[in-house]
């Protein structure tokens, strides 16, 4: 499974120990994990993770990726 917003795609794992879905966002240098117990709260929390990383990027100036 590959979620996708603004353009960036992200990786989906389980962690088949606890159950939790976590992955990484692919084709950048920074690295932006994230995680959630449902699909439902694993795409918010990408989601999330993609908008605080571009306002970061915005706030130093530097273009993303």
């Amino acid at each position: 499974m590959v979620l996708m917003y603004r353009g960036y795609r992200g990786k989906v794992e389980v962690d088949v120990d606890s159950g939790r879905l976590y992955g990484f966002v692919l084709d950048i240098q920074d690295m932006i994990a994230y995680e959630g117990s449902s699909d439902e709260e694993l795409e918010g929390d990408f989601r999330g993770a993609i908008d605080d990383y571009l306002e970061y990027c915005r706030e130093l100036g530097e273009n993303p990726g």
